[in-house]
């Protein structure tokens, strides 16, 4: 994962030093405000102003931007709304900054500042020629357009969300190298042709991976593996569910020792969860997700209007990713409707990966549920018990073990018991990847919200996971 800083860009009285601050805090970033630096550093702006002009300032602020955007790491960056008008600031931000454009009417631009001090904020008329004067430069210079702290995490993850993104996968696919496009034959039936019409000239190959869980073997990646082309300028378009991003993913992780790729969700628990945040994985017949590789896509392409494909069954799968992601949230986003339930959730599990991308730490969260959940799925063999319904299972078992209400996921998702080998799910279990020293941690959900690397007695575990198999 490229570590690159964050720049906001936008009118005076637009909002970015707020969002900057909102955006610092949910990425788990530093916050450099240029204005705030620079009056530390010269005094009041407005009498900077007066006394060096508008020219004068601009040197000063031109050298404040070059410093924080030639630091290491990654930062948010907050430029005052004329930084923009400096060639080479505008160079930097291309070369060091993701740049987003917080993109405010004027009238609410002037609405906040025409009381205030600032020097180019005191007549409307000019206020507003300004603005228009300076709209082609953010525009120019944006890599996205924000609203709201939400659309900033995800621009930021590199996550684009957007109703009828798939027409314009070949504008959103970074790069000018080649694209081979990765599906299964079910998606590419129904997506297939639109996604290859919209990559246009880049398309120079396709490949099919197998349907649900048998992607993720060693023996659909070897054959991906073998069937590629590209060279290491390409990039690798996997359109499909989590099964099929997670195998290309990972193929895209080791190829030629690492190749760029852009996921393309086709389902719900796709667009919320399994293709935000850079993880890829196949399974063993002893555990799932038990080898793979971190691998951040250079963007990932959410379009919510795929959804409406979706078989009522598949809803249900992905449902089970979205009350998760609610009560990790501690909000019932799965009340939303699709597009901003998908763009709220998709944000959520972008601002944790991004302030843990190598699950380390505080992205354990995301596993609520999910240590039970894979060991059903593995004592099934990957066959008969689906993921959303394992998942669903184990969030029971964890909102139980947490003394917390069930009512969301009863209510919601309805999960039944499952029937499986109980001493082999047992065994998939011990065998998680959440296990530490051989001892059992679990996400439990407290008053606080989600706690990680929680040790609970084995007995008591072994209780919760025999209640959600049948017989």
């Amino acid at each position: 994962m490229v570590l690159k800083h964050v720049a906001l860009v936008g009118f005076m009285g637009a909002g970015k030093s707020t969002l900057g601050r909102q955006l610092a805090e949910r990425i788990g970033a530093s916050l450099t405000d240029i204005d705030a630096d620079l009056e530390k550093l010269v005094g009041p702006i407005p009498a900077y102003f007066e006394q060096h002009g508008e020219a004068g300032f601009r040197g000063v602020e031109e050298s404040a931007v070059n410093e924080a955007l030639l630091r290491n790491g990654r930062s948010v960056v907050v430029l005052g709304g004329g930084a923009v008008t400096s060639v080479a600031t505008r160079e930097l931000l291309g070369a060091r900054a993701t740049t987003l454009w917080l993109a405010v009417d004027v009238e609410t631009c002037w609405s906040r500042v025409r009381r205030s001090e600032r020097p180019l904020a005191q007549d409307y008329d000019d206020f507003k020629r300004l603005y228009e004067e300076r709209r082609s430069l953010y525009s120019d210079v944006a890599d996205a357009v924000v609203r709201d702290d939400d659309d900033a995490v995800l621009a930021a993850a590199g996550v684009h969300v957007e109703r009828g993104a798939l027409r314009r996968l070949g504008e959103l696919v970074p790069g000018d190298g080649a694209a081979a496009l990765v599906s299964d034959s079910h998606v590419a039936g129904i997506h297939g042709v639109d996604a290859q019409l919209a990559l246009g000239p880049r398309l120079a190959e396709t490949h099919e991976l197998p349907p649900r869980e048998e992607a993720k073997t060693l023996a659909a990646v070897d054959h991906l593996w073998q069937e590629l082309r590209l060279d290491r300028t390409g990039t690798l378009v996997a359109l499909g569910g989590g099964c099929t991003t997670d195998a290309a993913g990972l193929t895209a992780a080791t190829y030629l020792r690492g190749i760029a790729w852009v996921p393309v969700p086709t389902s719900l628990v796709a667009q919320v969860d399994a293709a935000i945040g850079g993880k890829t994985a196949i399974d063993l017949p002893q555990g799932k997700n038990l080898v793979g590789a971190f691998h951040w896509p250079v963007r990932t392409v959410i379009d919510p209007a795929l959804l409406e494909t979706l078989p009522a069954e598949q809803r249900r799968e992905g449902m089970a990713e979205v009350v998760k992601t609610g009560l990790l949230a501690g909000e019932p986003l799965w009340e939303l409707p699709d597009d901003e339930l998908v763009r709220r959730c998709a944000a959520f599990k972008a601002a944790v990966c991004l302030r843990d991308p190598h699950d380390q730490a505080e992205r354990k969260i995301l596993n609520l549920g999910h240590t039970f959940a894979h060991a059903l799925e593995a004592a099934a063999g990957y066959e008969g018990v689906t993921h959303g319904r394992a998942v669903a299972l184990g969030l029971l078992a964890a909102l139980r073990l947490s003394g917390r209400d069930t009512a969301p996921v009863e209510e919601l998702l309805r999960p039944t018991p499952v029937r499986v080998d109980r001493e082999r799910a047992w065994e998939a279990l011990q065998r998680d990847k959440k296990t530490v020293g051989g001892e059992l941690r679990l996400v439990l959900l407290g008053d606080d919200g989600p706690r990680i690397d929680v040790p609970v007695p084995a007995d008591d575990v072994r209780r919760a996971l025999d209640a959600l198999t049948a017989g």
